[in-house]
């Protein structure tokens, strides 16, 4: 959770930077929103080209200033640069930029493909499991938003939600996150991962020295039994109820078993080394553990300097 919360304050600051960069858009300079009619902008543009007319205002900037209100209100006020504006940005303005469906597919293929690639390289791993579908999940949702946001007519974040952030600055802020939200995947997988193999393999390792241990008490038995039937330890009264419980079960007729102390032992010896080759079998058929390696996050590095310099070349 510290880590998490780490990039997620890193991803913070470094688009609230990047944003303050960027300086407000024309709705936040106007003080309206994305549904905001002709009828308001004109009423908001009026107010404000008083305020910060030259004439009225005393700042340094103040021409500057009111040009900026004047921009903003000529792009608004025309429907067809209002939806550029939406889609592309100052830039879409500067460049007279259209809604090219190859162009926005060629662009749109390049961006996901990168990003899925290395995605792949840094989810690789058994602890990477489920960090894996929970970022091509965001990456496919992130991917979804974007079409639909670029080829609606109209602005198609709800009115309640960011009501001045254009559909080109929410898709801006979703890319700009990405990288943060697959990170946090990443630590939240590993964190909640659990190695049940690794969990078998130590219970039976367990079993098998406890087997081992059982196996080193039951030859010490058996010697020491070995010793008291050699040295006839046993004696007569030993034998009498063995004797008594053949007697019985000839009187029956039922098989005459011969069941001594040492053939019991040598019965349970045999049927615990079993046991121990089964459960030995066992552990050599579970694969080893891979070790752990730093080579994910040179990767990681790596990618993000290539993506940096593809976009921003």
């Amino acid at each position: 959770m510290y880590a998490i919360a780490f990039l997620a304050a890193i991803a913070f600051v470094k688009t609230g930077l990047e944003m303050q960069q960027r300086g407000p858009n024309y709705y936040v300079q106007l003080g309206v929103t994305r549904n905001s009619n002709p009828l308001e902008i004109k009423r908001a543009y009026k107010k404000l080209s008083l305020q910060l007319h030259p004439d009225k205002n005393p700042s340094p900037d103040a021409t500057d200033q009111f040009d900026a209100v004047k921009q903003a209100y000529d792009v608004l006020m025309d429907m067809e640069l209002r939806e550029v504006y939406n889609k592309f940005g100052k830039e879409g303005i500067k460049n007279n930029k259209r809604f090219d469906e190859t162009q926005f597919l060629l662009e749109l293929g390049v961006f996901y493909v990168t990003w899925g690639m290395l995605a792949y390289m840094l989810t690789l791993g058994k602890k990477s499991g489920d960090a894996c579908t929970w970022t091509f999940t965001g990456l496919l949702v992130m991917m979804v938003i974007e079409v639909v946001m670029m080829t609606s007519q109209q602005p198609s974040i709800p009115p309640w939600l960011f009501p001045q952030l254009t559909d080109y600055e929410f898709v801006w802020l979703l890319h700009n996150v990405f990288p943060a939200f697959m990170n946090g995947c990443r630590s939240l997988g590993a964190f909640l991962y659990v190695d049940w193999d690794a969990q078998t393999r130590q219970l039976l390792l367990a079993l098998q020295e406890q087997n081992k241990d059982v196996f080193l008490v039951l030859r010490d038995v058996q010697i020491g039994v070995q010793n008291i039937v050699s040295h006839g330890g046993g004696g007569e009264g030993g034998d009498a109820p063995r004797l008594a419980g053949t007697a019985a079960s000839a009187a029956a007729g039922a098989p005459i078993r011969k069941a001594t102390p040492t053939g019991k032992l040598k019965e349970l010896q045999s049927r615990l080394q079993t046991s121990n080759a089964n459960v030995a079998q066992a552990v050599q058929q579970l694969k080893p553990e891979a070790k752990s390696s730093n080579m994910s996050f040179y990767l990681m590095v790596l990618g993000y300097i290539v993506v940096a310099y593809v976009f921003n070349k």
